[in-house]
């Protein structure tokens, strides 16, 4: 078993609240989460109203489906019209015994 971890940090510069910030998560999260079958959270930056962290989790038989799921989900991030802008992003494979 494989466990995918993927930490995102995002920029939301036209944001101007905390309501505003959590409108905008709370579209990403839900979407990812129907989109890709993942385990979404925000995990950092709860008080700052342009920037946000959220964590994804993946968890697979298979470290190739795993890694490709977790890019995917970077990948729909950047590409939707979200009003963010991925500042950087990490990805971790755990084998899990």
């Amino acid at each position: 078993m494989n466990v995918g971890v993927c930490k995102i940090s995002l920029r939301l510069p036209e944001n101007l609240s905390l309501k505003g910030k959590r409108r905008v998560l709370k579209s990403i999260t839900t979407r990812v989460r129907n989109q890709f079958n993942v385990s979404v959270a925000e995990v950092d930056d709860n008080d700052l109203w342009q920037l946000a962290t959220i964590g994804i989790c993946c968890v697979s038989n298979n470290k190739r489906y795993t890694n490709q799921v977790l890019s995917k989900v970077v990948d729909f991030i950047a590409g939707g019209r979200f009003e963010v802008e991925i500042i950087n992003h990490e990805i971790e494979i755990l084998p899990v015994l």
